[in-house]
């Protein structure tokens, strides 16, 4: 039995989801070292049994939209691994997704709530439902809907979801007055992201930008650099993005991008943050009237992936999986990048992540590592809701601050350890990977 074996077997096994297959390529493609040390986890067949989900549960959702149509969408829950703690990760809601994608993301989760150093385990879920351009009512509707069949395999001690592309604040609260209608419980612990008003965490919304920037400080100062002066691209407009621009401006960079799927906003004298505030949080609009807020210099390109041909001292992609090739990442090296972290899932291919690797000087950060701080603050959100506890803003943008710090600190220490010193990619991996594989081989074959 080798890697590359196993490996072999569970794409057959898994066959028809690409995303998949890149996630777990990416992490067992670090593990020779690991393996080497620990040559008992080939008996345990420990690598196939992380890569199966305990569940996948797979469901329809009816709903009525306001002009009285039916219609049909599909939901998912994939709990992944609970070797650590309940099952944590978001709820996605958006055309593209389905139960590969879904897999993909529980499986990336693993690692990253591991990473936190956190107990919490990793899952993963969503529908196929599009909430752009729909009523507040239809948004309603259907999250009740979601809710009625999701609510059965949820708890606070078994499974938390939280938010994800498409899945707000709104939804949220939606989902939640569900769960509490079916389960006749104010079971606080059981969602995060809610509103800070009724068991959410202050800076919780902020906190995967946050933590994604908090994270490049961190890289930025193993070569003896700052974010203060440096220019950054950042692709995407929802609040990993948002966030992301505010807490790098607040350290000095100068974000000069923000993207939408119709296109990319160029701004050379900086991003005006309150102006993109209002059109994405506010208006739920498109970023081409960033232009019609703010004239001057800025620029709107159609061609959503030119936000990688601006020459930039840092990348922040922060959109979605698979939005940085080759190519990509080869032109943002030639225009003088020297750091990319990934603020989205994935959102580079596996060919643009080996570029990263063999460039000297180059510093990458994994997602699995780079925004993990979103799910480290709904942890602190979970132990606040435990406690019947409410922390000031400042307090938990600190605790996140020290987690994130940890997480640097792992990557690097782990990289160290294993003889690869700077390559954060297989010190994420292996840190995330080797903390689940204990508690799996403590835990029995279960």
């Amino acid at each position: 039995m080798t890697l590359e074996t196993i490996k072999a077997d569970i794409f057959a096994r898994n066959s028809g989801e690409p995303e998949f297959h890149q996630a777990v390529a990416e992490v067992l493609d670090c593990l020779g070292p690991v393996l080497e040390r620990h040559p008992e986890y080939f008996d345990l067949d420990i690598i196939r049994r992380l890569c199966e989900p305990e569940r996948q549960i797979i469901f329809r959702v009816p709903w009525i939209d306001d002009s009285g149509r039916v219609h049909i969408n599909r939901g998912f829950r994939v709990e992944f691994n609970s070797a650590l703690g309940p099952y944590k990760g978001g709820l996605r809601f958006h055309p593209s997704v389905n139960l590969g994608i879904v897999k993909f993301l529980g499986f990336e989760q693993i690692f990253k709530n591991s990473l936190t150093g956190l107990p919490l385990g990793g899952g993963k879920g969503g529908a196929d439902f599009d909430p752009r351009g729909k009523s507040e009512r239809e948004v309603m509707v259907f999250c009740q809907s979601f809710m009625t069949e999701l609510h059965r395999h949820i708890g606070e001690h078994t499974d938390v979801p939280a938010g994800d592309i498409g899945v707000g604040a709104r939804e949220i609260g939606f989902l939640f007055g569900q769960y509490k209608r079916l389960t006749n419980r104010f079971e606080a612990g059981v969602l995060t992201g809610k509103h800070t008003h009724w068991g959410g965490s202050q800076a919780r919304t902020e906190a995967t930008g946050y933590g994604l920037v908090f994270f490049v400080r961190e890289l930025l100062a193993t070569k003896g650099r700052a974010l203060d002066g440096a220019s950054v691209a950042v692709s995407g407009a929802g609040n990993v993005a948002i966030y992301a621009i505010e807490k790098a401006q607040q350290l000095g960079a100068k974000v000069v991008t923000a993207s939408d799927s119709s296109g990319v906003i160029y701004d050379p004298d900086g991003i005006k943050l309150e102006a993109l505030k209002r059109i994405k949080l506010e208006r739920r609009g498109r970023i081409h009237e960033y232009l019609d807020e703010v004239p001057g210099q800025a620029e709107f390109r159609e061609d959503a992936t030119s936000v990688w041909d601006i020459p930039v001292d840092v990348a922040l992609p922060c959109a979605t999986q698979n939005e940085i090739d080759a190519p990509h990442a080869k032109r943002l090296i030639s225009n003088g990048c020297l750091c990319v972290a990934e603020g989205a899932n994935m959102p580079n291919t596996a060919a643009a992540i080996e570029i990263y690797r063999e460039t000297p000087g180059m510093l990458f950060g994994p997602a699995k590592a780079a925004n993990s701080g979103g799910v480290a603050t709904s942890a602190l959100e979970m132990q606040q809701n435990a406690s019947r506890d409410s922390w000031s803003f400042e307090h938990t943008e600190s605790r996140l601050e020290d987690i994130i710090r940890q997480v640097h600190q792992r990557c690097r220490d782990t990289a160290e350890e294993f003889g690869a010193p700077g390559d954060y990619t297989l010190g994420a991996n292996i840190a995330g990977f080797s903390k689940v594989v204990e508690a799996m081989i403590a835990q029995g074959v279960v």
